[in-house]
């Protein structure tokens, strides 16, 4: 348990694809303190470049590495199975989907789809069963809190209320 009262049953970091908005970035790195992220990477120059107007009300970007990087591939955490979250043929739904223990998620742009080399280079593909395209933010928040239910199905003790 951290000094934070959360459990950390399993290792995840978030990989995001050119993300444009940094008010989706703001509430993504909330939602990565609130469910034990460690990490988050992103491509492109879009969030850089406003940034200094992040939503991040919690200071996450404090705690938790931001960083951009040029190829998302190249930033795979040790152990960490690359996981696409898309819209795409070869998609698994997520009501579904077993998280592996060490996941590296992997999210595309809120105004595009994650290209064909990375979505191919990832171990697994899932998607949320929904009537369409979700916001970037409400899709991380909703994949990692299955994460964290399905955690809790086969370790109850993990959950410690926290405000």
């Amino acid at each position: 348990m951290d000094n934070k009262g959360v459990v950390a049953a399993s290792f995840t970091s978030i990989g995001l694809v050119n993300p444009k908005s940094p008010e989706n970035v703001g509430s993504i790195l909330r939602a990565a303190g609130c469910y034990g992220a460690s990490s988050i990477f992103y491509t492109g120059t879009r969030y850089y470049r406003a940034s200094r107007y992040v939503t991040d009300t919690k200071k996450m970007h404090q705690r938790i590495p931001t960083l951009g990087v040029d190829d998302l591939r190249q930033v795979l955490p040790k152990g960490a199975r690359p996981v696409a979250v898309e819209l795409s043929r070869q998609a698994k739904p997520l009501i579904n989907y077993q998280h592996p223990d060490k996941a590296f998620y992997i999210f595309g742009p809120e105004d595009g789809s994650i290209d064909r080399t990375l979505l191919d280079w990832c171990e697994d593909v899932v998607y949320i069963p929904t009537q369409g395209c979700m916001n970037l933010a409400a899709t991380v928040n909703v994949v990692l809190y299955d994460r964290l239910c399905k955690s809790l199905l086969t370790q109850p003790a993990l959950l410690s209320p926290v405000c």
